[in-house]
C-alpha cells in the first residue's frame, strides 16, 4: 500500500522528499520546520527559500534537501486554525495535493509528510490527520506510483492514527 503513518523523526526519513510545514515567508521557524532547517543546514536552506520568496497558503514550493538524506524539501503553507469556519479544510486539503504534484513532477517516488499545521498552527490533529489521510488517499487512487508517509513525531498523536 503506497500510504503508510509511522512514527518516526522526518529529518531522518530516506525518502525521495519530505515536506515542511512552513510559513508563508519560508523562513526557518520552530517545531517540524526548525527541525528540518536545522537538519538540512539553516544557512544554505535559507538562502534557496529567500531566492524563491515566500508560499501561499495551501500551496507547494520546492528546494534541494541539503544534508538530509532526501533529495528534495517540499515547503507547504498550511492553515493556521481559526474555528473551522474560514476554509481551512481545504486549504490543508491543497497542502497536501499541492505537495504531492509538485513530487510527481520532479519524479520523486517517496514522499515523507508531518502532520500539517497541527502543531503551532492550532489544528486539532484528529481533523487533521482525517484530512491528511483523505487528500492523500485521492491523490493515490490516480498517483499510485508514489510511496506516501505521514510521519508522526509524538506518541498522542500516533495513537490516534492507529
Amino acid at each position: 500500500m503506497p500510504l503508510k503513518i509511522v512514527r518516526n523523526d522526518i529529518t531522518k526519513m530516506k525518502t525521495d522528499a519530505i515536506v515542511n510545514a512552513a510559513n508563508p515567508q519560508l523562513k526557518m521557524g520552530g517545531g517540524v520546520c526548525g527541525a528540518i532547517f536545522a537538519a538540512a543546514g539553516p544557512e544554505e536552506l535559507q538562502r534557496e527559500c529567500d531566492r524563491i520568496g515566500g508560499c501561499e497558503v495551501g500551496q507547494a514550493v520546492i528546494t534541494g534537501a541539503g544534508r538530509l538524506p532526501a533529495k528534495y524539501i517540499i515547503h507547504t503553507v498550511g492553515p493556521i486554525w481559526r474555528g473551522g469556519g474560514h476554509g481551512e479544510a481545504k486549504l490543508l486539503r491543497d497542502s497536501y495535493l499541492n505537495s504531492l504534484r509538485l513530487a510527481v513532477e520532479h519524479k520523486c517516488k517517496s514522499i515523507s509528510f508531518p502532520l500539517i499545521s497541527s502543531g503551532i498552527y492550532g489544528y486539532p490533529r484528529d481533523q487533521a490527520l482525517h484530512i491528511a489521510v483523505s487528500s492523500i488517499g485521492e491523490f493515490l487512487l490516480e498517483n499510485d506510483e508514489i510511496d506516501v508517509y505521514l510521519v508522526i513525531f509524538d506518541r498522542s498523536s500516533y495513537k490516534l492514527s492507529e
